[in-house]
């Protein structure tokens, strides 16, 4: 089997993914713009060989690439990044090769277009919050008149909350659309609630091999925009009603043979139209790993090892190790350069050290979200992860 990877250094702890598909026997060949000498040694053992791009950008310089290996290595089995940001890329690179394992170009609208995914979410019986596919000020302001503020605004197509907005006031209208970035923006009635996610790997008929749920009590768009503490953590098991909800939004999605990452809100309030507190809501779906050292933290969380079973998946179509070892909560924490913590890091984690399993630094362009030092420890109640965070946020 013939698996071309796409930008496998970054994020930094995708060398796992090609080190596993390695050892399941699998031929792995990469394209990125890194220097071969700059990737983890971890890496370059993995990799049958490599292919560097001046910049991933550039579609033509990527298929010069991919057409290099079709001809050295014959038919390339899958192509793929387990990246949000490569994803229209990847379709793209199937369509040309006629690669099937994976989504082509014209399935790929209803994984990036927040306003698509919203009929997907209604054959799956998941409600969604209801929204207006910006067009003008006065077309927004009349569907604020029905909702009510205040109103979140974000990219219908995009990653994470970047470009996103909560707006609360006509002000903060008047504000948006006189800075409107020239891209299709949606907007939504604003959902109380926190996000709970269904994180997983499916085989290629949509079986779910592997999942947990992982719950953000902070939004992402308060972390990014209002430089919020970034914290949340991985349930030790899947409460049902997340467990219902995700399997019938991938039956909808007819998603397969991929990692998924599915966001939900659990409603903190009754909303009128969409349930009451307690109840799931659809937010968004995502075709790849969760951002981060989040696939990490299911590992810890769950004594998996998700690298593994992914790999399992596309060499097998099946799962053949078997994570049945005890279950916690995992906690990430993502501390901010600019504050002056009580604790260092390094003091935060000899305090947790029976506890800590990861404690590092963001890379850059991920710390805008997700903070730059992380500190993530696991658990065996909800109690002492509210005791850590306190601990790991406690400001001079």
């Amino acid at each position: 089997m013939n698996f071309l990877f796409i930008s496998p250094n970054f994020p930094e702890a995708y060398w796992h993914f090609c080190a596993c598909l390695a050892g399941n026997g699998v031929t792995v060949l990469g394209v990125g713009d890194c220097p071969y000498d700059g990737l983890r040694p971890e890496l370059r053992q993995a990799l049958t060989e490599y292919y560097k791009v001046d910049t991933l950008e550039d579609y033509d310089q990527v298929f010069r690439a991919v057409a290099y290996f079709s001809f050295k290595y014959g038919k390339l089995d899958w192509i793929e990044s387990n990246n949000e940001y490569w994803l229209e890329q990847d379709a793209r690179l199937r369509t040309d090769f006629n690669v099937t394992t994976g989504l082509k170009a014209h399935e790929i609208e209803k994984y990036k277009s927040k306003s698509v995914m919203k009929s997907f979410y209604k054959t799956a019986g998941v409600p969604a919050a209801r929204f207006h596919l910006v067009t003008d000020e006065a077309a927004a302001r009349a569907f604020i008149g029905q909702v009510g503020y205040p109103v979140i605004v974000k990219p219908d197509s995009g990653v994470g909350a970047a470009a996103t907005y909560k707006l609360k006031s006509d002000a903060d209208t008047a504000a948006f659309f006189s800075e409107k970035p020239d891209v299709p923006y949606l907007m939504e009635e604003f959902v109380p609630g926190e996000v709970t996610t269904y994180d997983g790997v499916c085989n290629s008929k949509g079986e779910v091999l592997f999942a947990a749920s992982h719950i953000s009590p902070t939004s992402i768009m308060d972390m990014v925009n209002e430089h919020k503490p970034c914290s949340y953590y991985v349930n030790r098991s899947i409460p049902p009603e997340v467990e219902a909800a995700g399997r019938a939004t991938l039956a909808a999605f007819g998603a397969c043979r991929r990692f998924f990452h599915l966001e939900f809100f659990r409603l903190t309030a009754d909303k009128a139209g969409l349930g009451k507190a307690g109840d799931i809501v659809a937010l968004e779906v995502n075709m790849r790993p969760a951002g981060g050292f989040t696939p990490d933290m299911l590992n810890f969380s769950q004594s998996a090892d998700v690298y593994q079973i992914w790999a399992d998946m596309v060499a097998f179509d099946e799962c053949r190790h078997a994570y049945d070892g005890p279950k916690s909560f995992c906690v990430y924490a993502g501390r901010r350069d600019e504050c002056d913590y009580v604790l260092t890091l390094a003091e935060l984690q000899k305090k947790y050290a029976s506890n800590a399993r990861l404690f590092t630094r963001m890379p850059d362009a991920l710390s805008g979200a997700m903070g730059n030092q992380v500190g993530i420890c696991c658990f065996d109640t909800k109690e002492e992860v509210d005791d850590y965070l306190r601990d790991a946020f406690a400001e001079k």
